[in-house]
């Protein structure tokens, strides 16, 4: 009998000669639509404020056991294509590397596990159900993407009960980390108002200088936390200070600084805005000048405790790689943040120290290492 199975690699392949820089379709939900629905799954599309959303699922509405899977086909610019060894939308394939844009991030993750889920459903389909929940917005504002079809799942009755983002996780080797929860991450614009004047004439004037850099040495010294069992320590980074004055006679208006902090479970975004406010309001005492905090807070921190699902998962990564996968809760935010709230979610997908980079490339050999790990995930949670 010939092998129906999808090939995963060809579907990354297919994916990546779409060029869907975010906020562009480009393509790519089209495609994984025309695939689950030849392989039987109910397909909505699922678009906001001009965001391409698509929600899929195979077996029974509100099902109590429906496994969900949480990815993005949209993808950041490439930058100057001349740099690339090859057109990034070409998917170029040399020995066992396949080039383009989204070839790590995270389009080869998508690929895995439709491929998974096809072959799942048309070999052994599952008691229960199987929910995919793709996103065109996870690399711009993160509004109009995963929130969205949250919401429109809440608003149809849909639900998963695990959800597993196939976001890059793994270092050095496909298979050595699990992320079981994300940092929390706040940036701050902070602007001390002074008064213009002429530096031979300080009097007249009113430095914001003085004030600003006493808050920036103020917060850059503090120490949030030590970390926490599962969480390194939260960290505050100054990454702009400004005044936009370009004379060395002229005393500014004004300063702005811009920073970011990382945090873990110990804080929540309400609580370091608080501070931050308390800060601020002690240096424009003791200066005398006026100083305003605008924050805004990308995501919180989140953990899913180990257990059951990561169980699962680790499992299934050591069956197939050998390793024994750290659960980690490192690097930046993605898509889990929101998901959290609607039920227990674990990241694991390919190696990801080549996205976002120029001449991004996946190993074939991961992608289709990844496609049996999901595989076999797949069946273990089906069979208990």
């Amino acid at each position: 009998m010939a092998d129906t199975r999808l090939d995963p690699v060809i579907l990354t392949a297919d994916l990546l000669r779409c060029p869907s820089v975010t906020p562009e379709e480009g393509g790519a939900l089209v495609l994984l639509q025309t695939v689950l629905e030849a392989a039987g799954f109910e397909c909505h599309r699922v678009d906001r404020n001009g965001t391409a959303n698509l929600f899929a699922r195979f077996g029974p509405k509100g099902h109590a056991r429906s496994f969900g899977f949480n990815g993005h086909t949209d993808v950041v610019p490439i930058g100057a294509e001349a740099d690339w060894s090859h057109p990034p939308f070409d998917a170029v394939r040399e020995g066992d590397w396949l080039y383009g844009r989204g070839a790590t991030d995270m389009k080869s993750g998508v690929a895995a596990f439709v491929a998974a889920a096809v072959d799942m459903v048309q070999t052994a389909p599952p008691d229960g159900a199987i929910i995919l929940a793709i996103t065109g917005d996870e690399e711009g504002p993160a509004t109009d993407g995963t929130v969205a079809l949250l919401e429109w799942m809440e608003a149809q009755g849909e639900a998963m009960s695990v959800c597993l983002v196939g976001e890059p996780t793994c270092p050095e080797t496909l298979g050595d980390m699990i992320k079981i929860g994300r940092r929390g991450s706040i940036n701050a614009q902070i602007t001390v108002a002074g008064k213009q004047g002429h530096v031979a004439y300080p009097h007249k004037a009113q430095n914001p200088m003085p004030a600003m850099a006493a808050l920036a040495d103020r917060l850059s010294r503090h120490v949030l936390d030590e970390g926490t069992a599962h969480f390194d320590p939260s960290n505050l980074q100054i990454t702009a200070i400004e005044t936009g004055n370009p004379a060395s006679n002229v005393i500014p208006a004004r300063s702005e600084m811009r920073l970011n902090i990382r945090f873990n479970d110990l804080h929540s975004g309400a609580s370091l805005d608080a501070w931050l406010q308390r800060e601020c309001a002690k240096v424009a005492a003791v200066h005398g000048v006026q100083i305003a905090c605008e924050t805004r807070i990308s995501g919180e921190a989140f953990l899913t405790a180990p257990g059951a699902f990561s169980d699962l998962i680790a499992a299934a990564v050591a069956q197939h790689t050998g390793l024994q996968p750290i659960l980690s809760t490192t690097g930046g935010t993605s898509d889990a943040r929101f998901v959290q709230r609607h039920c227990p979610v674990v990241e694991f997908g390919l190696v990801g120290h080549r996205m976002h980079e120029v001449d991004e490339r996946v190993s074939c050999q991961d992608i289709q290492g990844l496609t049996v790990i999901y595989s076999d995930i797949l069946r273990r949670y089906f069979e208990g």
